[in-house]
């Protein structure tokens, strides 16, 4: 069948199935409008360390998590916020998983696998409307906000740290006991296992240059390590 008539074929299924049912393992509507954009295959990660503008440590300063607007916003319009987003972007598509629609969010995730990008640690829900499921499983930022304010978005506008807060490829979805442990931590004072340091060290830095955020020594020193695990 033609690429065409088999998306019009999805379209019809999707508009016959109606809205108020909970979507069924594997459909096309799990698949999110959050992307995470890899760097760039003629930019080693390395490289893109390299590129970044080094600056002295610096001290902490005022920062408050309001400064980066509420949590969470739909920056891109497509009427889910962006835990939602995450959420069905990061699901194990392997493995049962349920969302519905809800109110003009067609994504809303119900049940499903997830894994800890830090520890390995697999996290499996069967009710997230439950509070203490739905607690359990939370939205990572790689690079803090406390991070990214010290390091130059304290001279950005609202509206570009909004952005920020809500940027697909800066957020993964975690276990609550490694968000909590990592908390504004950066690169310098806190890193995920040995296993795990590659990805995080490479969105990382892929973070930092696509917004461009600066490094300090330190920072800089830590995440070649962890490049070197790669």
């Amino acid at each position: 069948m033609l690429p065409c008539m088999r998306r019009a074929v999805v379209a019809a299924a999707l508009v016959l199935a109606g809205c108020a049912q909970v979507v069924p393992v594997n459909t096309p509507t799990a698949v999110p409008t959050a992307t995470a954009t890899p760097v760039p295959t003629a930019a080693t990660p390395a490289n893109v360390l390299d590129s970044l503008r080094v600056i002295p440590r610096p001290r902490s300063v005022d920062y408050q998590r309001e400064a980066f607007g509420p949590a969470w916003e739909d920056v891109d319009n497509n009427g889910c916020n962006t835990r939602d987003d995450i959420l069905a972007r990061d699901v194990d598509k392997t493995q049962k998983y349920a969302m519905r629609k809800q109110g003009s969010c067609d994504h809303d995730m119900i049940s499903g696998t997830w894994h800890d990008p830090y520890t390995g640690e697999t996290l499996t829900f069967t009710d997230l409307k439950d509070v203490a499921q739905a607690q359990a499983i939370q939205i990572e930022h790689i690079v803090a906000l406390s991070v990214a304010w010290r390091y130059g978005a304290n001279e950005w506008d609202y509206e570009k740290r909004v952005q920020f807060a809500n940027d697909p490829d800066n957020l993964q979805a975690a276990g609550a006991q490694a968000n909590t442990e990592k908390a504004g931590a950066d690169a310098a004072a806190w890193r995920p296992k040995k296993p795990y340091q590659c990805d995080f060290a490479t969105r990382y830095v892929a973070v930092k240059a696509k917004w461009d955020l600066a490094v300090d020594n330190s920072e800089k020193a830590a995440l070649a390590e962890m490049l070197e695990t790669c």
